[in-house]
């Protein structure tokens, strides 16, 4: 576990990032549309999901709305993030496992292999706590729990290519939290984003460094899928064995 990591366990940091940041992400709904999508094309009736790095499960959730076949294991390593999660699965429980997984240890695999192979792998703004080493690791890892055909998508926070586009990036992200929190003023909103005390956990690398390392790893129908500025989907299949 890096120390990084470690900021997620403080009390209360994990139902401020849900209450207050997440629901200001710009084209949050554009980007679930792409995961829903890719999914139906790849994996159009999937049994077995894993939503990695969960969080409140907010992507696994979607996945087994959409899909009412699918079961979902909800995997992260954050006990405040997992009783998030098994707080709002409601109607969806009943095909739901939630389990504690750090997948910053490679014997992570060990918490969900039981469940594997997984049709499914999703991850949405996590993995890029992780060093780029690990990142990779655990991008191999993924691949090695998925079922031939298989998909892996990440909804993802990238690296800006300059100083210029990141502060640019920021200005827009604190545009999208002040609408969205809009008893406060702007300058309070970005006061807060610049000193927020997750940021020093953030270890962001370029998508296009992320995408060669899929395709590096076996990944196939490797792209960026939607990105705006800092903010990407992207991911790859594992190929299907041949008959």
């Amino acid at each position: 576990m890096t120390r990084a990591d470690k900021r997620w366990q403080a009390a209360g940091l994990a139902a401020r990032y849900v209450d207050g940041v997440r629901g200001a992400i710009p084209l949050a709904d554009e980007q679930f549309d792409v995961m829903l999508r890719l999914i139906e094309w790849a994996r159009p009736d999937p049994a077995n999901v894993l939503d990695l790095g969960c969080g409140d499960g907010i992507l696994g959730r979607a996945v087994l709305d959409r899909f009412p076949g699918a079961s979902c294991v909800f995997a992260d390593f954050s006990g405040e993030m997992l009783d998030l999660a098994r707080g709002k699965l409601g109607a969806v429980a009943a095909r739901a496992t939630v389990v504690d997984a750090d997948y910053g240890e490679a014997g992570w695999v060990s918490a969900v292999a039981d469940s594997a192979p997984f049709d499914v792998v999703v991850s949405g703004y996590s993995i890029h706590h992780q060093p780029d080493a690990r990142k990779r690791a655990v991008y191999g890892e993924i691949f090695d729990l998925l079922t031939p055909g298989g998909l892996f998508l990440n909804v993802e926070h990238v690296a800006s290519p300059s100083p210029g586009i990141e502060g640019l990036y920021e200005e827009i992200f604190i545009d999208s939290l002040h609408a969205f929190h809009r008893t406060r003023s702007r300058d309070d909103v970005a006061a807060e984003f610049h000193h927020r005390p997750d940021k020093q956990a953030n270890i962001l690398a370029p998508v296009e460094d992320q995408c060669a390392w899929l395709r590096a790893l076996g990944y196939v129908d490797v792209d960026c899928y939607l990105k705006y500025f800092e903010l990407a989907v992207f991911g790859g299949r594992k190929v299907e064995s041949k008959a």
